[in-house]
């Protein structure tokens, strides 16, 4: 499933041949800045920038043997390049090309998860203004409250998922962090000149008082951004699988033309890419858990978070960008049923305006516990045995007092959905600015 909707070129970042790339990157900066502090000869630097290369079979072949990632790498860039091999790796140590080029494998994944959420707020604003008054049903505990907008629950998703973007572009800037250090982090055999012109030329930061490693704490901030990216795209497919069930039907998922709902029942239209998105959001939170149990390493290092970080980089990485485009999809296509809506919002004989007729009859004098005794009797009534509520309203004495004199009149504007979106114009103002 996750194949059929993944951009190749997510995949591709975390493909073993890109990694490679990345920790070569990392090695021909390295060499560069020596060659500016005088440490390799000009023509040295020359053949390695003509030379070096390497090759993923055989990298996998001499690694079988020693039984060291890095080592078996830099073997086979050495078979490419010659004497000036020599040059390479000079003053670092495996985990300042590891950690490094990590680094820069989840800043190029990370544009393209912002890229992906731009495509999903586009779809959400694109809707939103759509259904700007599209009037619908609002529920709190799942039962009928008061009514809402289409396009307020929107445009609600979509100022959650701007507060996601900004995280994200946060998280991306915490885990864009390098180290060129050395074997405890103490510049003994390289400098932090060095450290720097590596940095610079790679668009990262460099670590501060980095050990062996970069301390994992950025990488943690990144993975449970993801997971938190993945808690909204849930609550919208909640949502959305909500608004899909046969006795809402005020929204529905895309059917394509020739797609079967059963095996079974040829009548079904099931919410599957929301259930889809539901499941997937729990693997990101268990990524989320396993990068918070990546920070206590050992002294300077250990390795338990290696295996761990060659799981959930490609894994979170290709499930969070899978997950937005999906749910823009999703949205994109959502088919959306307004006279449905405004069924379900004449559901329950006018009881979703019983705060407005409490409001009122407290304002015209009676006490907020009397008004509230009135109003609720009447609503106990019709919840039982249906009904008109204005009607039970309308011939209850006590009630057309505390109203007055325009008591009719005044019941009028009390049951007027309209009433509920007077300040629809503000909340989209204040999300998407006066455009």
């Amino acid at each position: 499933m996750i194949a059929r909707y993944t951009l190749p070129e997510m995949g591709r970042i975390w493909t073993d041949e890109n990694r490679y790339a990345k920790w070569l990157a990392v090695e021909l900066a390295a060499c560069r800045a020596w060659n500016k502090l005088g440490r390799i000869p000009d023509e040295a630097l020359g053949e390695i920038e003509a030379k070096a290369a390497f090759e993923v079979a055989r990298v996998e072949e001499i690694e079988a043997e020693t039984r060291h990632d890095v080592i078996a790498f830099l073997t086979n860039v050495a078979e490419y390049v010659g004497p000036s091999s020599r040059y390479i790796h000079l003053g670092l140590t495996s985990s300042d090309v590891l950690d490094t080029a990590y680094a820069l494998l989840i800043k190029e994944s990370g544009e393209l998860l912002l890229a992906a959420m731009d495509r999903l707020l586009a779809a959400l604003k694109t809707r939103a203004l759509e259904h700007k008054y599209t009037i619908q049903m609002g529920r709190s505990h799942g039962i009928h409250a008061e009514p809402v907008t289409f396009g307020l629950k929107l445009v609600g998703f979509y100022a959650e998922f701007a507060r996601d973007r900004q995280r994200l572009e946060q998280a991306i800037r915490a885990a864009a962090r390098g180290k060129i250090s050395g074997a405890v982090g103490t510049y003994a055999n390289v400098t932090p000149e060095v450290e720097k012109m590596v940095m610079d030329e790679l668009g990262l930061a460099p670590a501060v008082a980095s050990t062996q490693v970069v301390a994992r704490d950025g990488l943690a901030e990144y993975f449970c951004t993801l997971a938190i990216i993945g808690g909204s795209i849930e609550r919208l497919a909640v949502e959305i699988r909500h608004l899909q069930r046969t006795e809402v039907l005020e929204a529905e998922e895309a059917f394509a033309k020739g797609q079967k709902g059963s095996s079974a029942m040829p009548h079904k239209r099931n919410p599957i890419g929301s259930e889809n998105l539901s499941g997937q959001v729990r693997l990101l939170r268990g990524y989320a858990l396993a990068s918070l149990e990546n920070m206590a390493l050992w002294h300077e290092r250990d390795i338990s978070h290696s295996s761990v970080e060659r799981t959930i980089g490609p894994d979170a990485d290709i499930l969070t960008h899978y997950s937005l485009h999906r749910m823009a999809g999703m949205i994109e296509r959502l088919t959306v049923y307004p006279d449905n809506m405004l069924r379900n919002l004449n559901l329950t004989g006018g009881l979703i305006h019983s705060q407005q007729v409490l409001l009122a009859l407290a304002q015209s004098g009676l006490s907020r516990e009397d008004a509230y005794r009135l109003v609720q009797k009447h609503a106990m009534a019709t919840w039982a045995d249906g009904g008109s509520f204005r009607e039970r309203l309308e011939n209850d004495p006590e009630v057309i007092q505390g109203l007055g004199d325009k008591a009719s009149e005044i019941l009028d504007g009390l049951f007027d959905p309209q009433a509920h979106l007077k300040q629809v114009d503000f909340i989209f103002q204040q999300i998407l600015g006066r455009d």
